[in-house]
């Protein structure tokens, strides 16, 4: 099965690209994967604060996570998987498509603020040459009702 990769950051552009990934699995019978990246920065401190901020990420994530989940599975009938690398975020994105052979589309939120599309969009459009997958950009300021009439 073919799955769009999602990438779940804080960004206000992930929520379309999430609606987007879920609706065209949705409507073409594919699978989503929602990778989430702790930077290594996060961690830069003792041991034992870093390890107690490594779960707190994890547990941040998860409970993102759950919200788009949730409305995959009751909106879309998309059961999603989530997928938590720690890293640098353009390296892991790489390393997750390389590493999962059923990735066929990554699927990035572009930001819609004057300081561009945003930093994920940027890197690794100019990897788009070389990427063994398509990307796919949507825009963040698309209404739901727009998304919907396009996937």
């Amino acid at each position: 099965m073919r799955k769009f990769l999602v990438v779940l950051d804080d960004s206000r552009e992930c929520l379309n690209a999430m609606r987007f990934a879920a609706m065209r699995a949705a409507h073409t019978g594919g699978g989503v994967e929602i990778l989430s990246v702790i930077p290594p920065e996060e961690f830069n401190h003792w041991i034992g604060v870093g390890d107690i901020m490594r779960e707190e990420a994890r547990e941040r994530i998860h409970a993102h996570f759950e919200v788009f989940a949730k409305w995959m599975r009751d909106k879309q009938g998309v059961d999603p998987e989530l997928v938590i690398r720690e890293g640098e975020p353009v390296t892991e994105i790489l390393a997750q498509i390389s590493e999962d052979n059923d990735i066929g589309v990554l699927v990035l939120g572009a930001g819609t603020d004057k300081g561009g599309p945003g930093p994920l969009v940027t890197q690794l459009t100019r990897s788009a040459g070389t990427l063994s997958v398509p990307i796919t950009i949507v825009p963040g300021d698309l209404s739901k009702e727009r998304l919907e009439a396009i996937t």
